[in-house]
């Protein structure tokens, strides 16, 4: 099996503060090489009125509980804040966080959250035609700012959309991040090839990120390894039972 790396998506729902909290150091205490949030801001499964939190304000208190592992929100919508704000609020974490950020950007599809906190819906279209000039500016806010992120703070693009997201992954991202299952993470793994030999940039600049969230992913975590995932990421859902995370981390240290 290719060797990667596990990082896990503690949802940020159905929950308390001081569960978030001791489950994101038992995940580092496990040997996790990321932890995530999302940025969402309603529950988004079970009841939409249930406890929730926060994604960039739950980054920040995980930058002060953990020392080790990378940190980052899977994926901040761009439509929520502006770019600059997002580079600026990411700048700030790695600092907290000692240069262990990974700045996830994605187009946003939650139609509840925008409804309710009073953003423009538009279309799939409209989101994804903002997708590009959000990152462009950016990067060219990360530029700017004073101090600049601790190190290299890599530009994470979570999303599958082929004709757009892609694209603009293969022309900007570090790291991109599909989901399952096996067959959709191969073809769109393809489909983001394409596009970087367009882009004139090697395939192999971008690592591939997978969160394993579909049914029977966990049954063939080896196949998405050798698809080339050099992450993979679990799920992790109050009561926040770290089984799953346990056993993708045994197969990552090549134990069974």
């Amino acid at each position: 099996m290719q060797r990667f790396r596990v990082g896990v998506q503690i949802e940020p729902q159905h929950c308390t503060i001081s569960e978030l909290r001791d489950t994101w150091r038992r995940a580092e205490e496990m040997g996790a090489d990321s932890i995530y949030t999302w940025d969402h801001f309603f529950p988004l499964s079970g009841d939409q009125r249930g406890m929730h939190f926060e994604g960039w304000s739950l980054l920040a208190a995980m930058a002060c509980d953990t020392t080790q592992a990378a940190i980052g929100v899977l994926v901040s919508c761009h439509s929520y804040r502006s770019p600059d704000l997002v580079a600026d609020m990411a700048r700030t974490v790695d600092h907290v966080s000692g240069g262990r950020v990974v700045l996830g950007y994605g187009a946003g599809w939650a139609e509840h959250d925008y409804r309710e906190y009073g953003f423009e819906f538009g279309t799939v279209r409209t989101r994804l035609a903002a997708l590009e000039p959000g990152v462009v500016r950016l990067k060219a806010r990360l530029a700017r700012l004073n101090p600049p992120p601790v190190g290299r703070l890599p530009l994470m693009i979570g999303g599958e959309g082929e004709r757009v997201t892609l694209r603009v992954a293969a022309e900007h991202a570090d790291i991109w991040t599909g989901f399952g299952p096996v067959e959709n993470f191969a073809r769109k793994n393809r489909v983001l090839d394409a596009w970087c030999e367009k882009a004139g940039r090697s395939g192999s600049a971008i690592e591939r990120s997978v969160l394993v969230n579909e049914p029977g992913d966990l049954d063939h975590i080896d196949e998405f390894a050798e698809l080339g995932a050099q992450e993979i990421i679990v799920p992790a859902r109050a009561p926040f039972d770290l089984t799953d995370l346990a056993k993708v981390l045994r197969m990552a240290d090549g134990r069974t």
